[in-house]
């Protein structure tokens, strides 16, 4: 998603800076001007974070095991006092994550992040992040069938008229 011609609100554009601007250039310094002092961080790597101290440190962990990190924003959607968002992000897998060595690999997966938003500044923010895809992809699996496959369109007929009949 590109920014040129958009005219963000005031929140999505803390979004973008948060993004853009601070995760992609692990730009730490503009932690105290996105979020309250006490805020709270729930990331797609599991740990509960509270203030800009240790939120810093999760940056440049994250930023230091995956070189070239960047933060691709694929839409957002803003009600209230919330910004919601659907993210890839990706980079160079360079330091051990998930108990798995450095690859060197490309790596990627999706996340889906909530902004809480007070007084101009985020409070909260929780991230939920398709990490099975990213181990898939650091252990150089990302190929493989998934367990589920929906059914094709020329399926049997005793499966099409069982589900025929369960969902009448």
């Amino acid at each position: 998603m590109t920014f040129d011609d958009i005219e963000l609100s005031p929140q999505k554009e803390i979004v973008r800076a948060f993004y853009n601007d601070m995760w992609d250039h692990a730009a730490v310094d503009l932690i105290p001007t996105i979020f309250h002092e006490g805020f709270s961080f729930r990331g797609s790597f599991g740990p509960l974070l509270l203030g800009h101290s240790a939120f810093a440190d999760y940056v440049r962990w994250v930023t230091s095991s995956l070189d070239h990190y960047t933060s691709d924003i694929l839409e957002m959607v803003e009600e209230g006092n919330r910004v919601s968002a659907k993210l890839r992000f990706h980079g160079i897998h360079r330091r051990p994550l998930f108990g798995r060595a450095p690859t060197g690999r490309h790596v990627w997966w999706y996340g889906a992040p909530i902004f809480t938003f007070e007084d101009c500044k985020v409070r909260n923010l929780w991230v939920l992040g398709d990490i099975h895809g990213l181990i898939s992809r650091i252990d150089g699996i990302a190929h493989e069938q998934p367990e589920f496959r929906a059914a094709s369109t020329g399926a049997d007929p005793a499966t099409a008229s069982s589900r025929s009949r369960r969902d009448r």
